[in-house]
């Protein structure tokens, strides 16, 4: 299987160093590796052809979601890996998740991200989302252990680090350029779940993740555009069946995330990310239409979705955000019992 890799860059040119020497440790080297420069103006460019990539340069930065579709759109291999600039592989990496995609019926297949500074901890083993509306990458931050060695099947390619076939794209459509940055991956996912698409989580696949590095942890532009692309994924996706039956699980998920934007001493981001959110919502559903055909699939597919969040913070350990949603939201009751 020939597999292109896909790295969007935004003036990291430090971190493409890195990530691309890891690439050239792989036991299955990737036909190429593109990367898909965001206007960078720190000789990122300079670096990526210095480091055996080919450079897609855009005039500006246009956002991450428009970056990895043009370098899906400009890959020629049978699977396409996306990758954060920030992470770094272990050199079986490409070849164990290579391996899982030639099961039947495997789409995607994402490995075990730990913490690139503390590597007993995780950054993530994939993503959940809740009848609320609101995401995870699951298992972050909590101390590696037996919990995250199990194999499963998934609907969500975290966009962090994943090997995906081309087909893929075919079917989903590529990432949605609206949501700019963050939860693109998340969007795609619940259009993978309503298709029936499945990927699997191996977790003898090992990358390292410095998380944030761009922006920077908390930063106000990712309170921004998570507040906004929390209400811009149910606008596309939530008929108006599911918003009437877990209305009462989505107001508790966005409350509980203005609280945690609050606590952060980010309301100004907040309230701009929800005044955006609200401006878009209205485009952003009459062009998902399609998307919201089936309320009983897509219920299906979140209640499934927060039975598997639920059984991660059993497993490691609650979260508070979790922890109040669960005991606010009338539906996670359901969940746990």
């Amino acid at each position: 299987m020939t597999v292109s890799v896909v790295i969007p860059n935004w003036n990291r040119r430090d971190l493409l160093e890195s990530v691309l020497a890891t690439l050239r440790a792989q036991t299955l080297r990737p036909l190429e590796v593109l990367v898909v420069d965001n206007g960078s103006t720190d000789g990122s460019a300079e670096t990526a052809r210095a480091g055996g990539a080919e450079v897609l340069q855009l005039a500006a930065n246009m956002g991450f979601s428009v970056a990895v579709n043009r370098g899906v759109e400009a890959a020629g291999g049978e699977a396409i890996a996306l990758l954060n600039n920030d992470v770094e592989l272990e050199p079986d990496w490409t070849a164990k998740l290579a391996g899982a995609l030639e099961q039947e019926g495997v789409w995607f297949a994402l490995g075990k991200l730990l913490h690139y500074a503390e590597r007993n901890r995780v950054d993530g083993v994939g993503d959940a989302i809740c009848r609320g509306g609101a995401a995870c990458r699951l298992g972050h931050g909590r101390r590696d252990g037996a919990w995250s060695a199990r194999p499963r099947r998934t609907f969500f390619p975290s966009a962090t680090a994943v090997l995906v076939r081309r087909e893929f794209f075919a079917l989903t459509g590529r990432f949605e350029e609206a949501f700019f940055s963050y939860l693109e991956d998340v969007d795609l996912g619940l259009r993978a779940a309503l298709l029936g698409l499945e990927g699997v989580y191996v977790p003898e696949a090992v990358g390292y993740h410095r998380g944030s590095a761009t922006l920077g942890p908390g930063s106000s532009r990712m309170v921004q555009w998570m507040t906004r692309n929390q209400i811009l994924l149910l606008a596309k996706f939530y008929p108006g069946s599911v918003l009437r039956r877990y209305w009462r699980s989505v107001l508790a998920a966005q409350l509980l995330w203005a609280a945690q934007a609050l606590r952060r001493g980010r309301p100004g981001a907040w309230a701009r990310g929800l005044a955006a959110g609200m401006m878009l919502a209205g485009r952003i559903r009459r062009a998902g239409a399609g998307w919201r055909t089936d309320g009983p699939r897509l219920a299906t597919v979140l209640a499934e979705s927060e039975r598997e969040l639920v059984c991660f913070e059993q497993s490691t350990g609650w979260d508070d955000y979790w922890r109040w949603y669960f005991r606010l939201a009338p539906t996670g009751k359901e969940t746990q019992g």
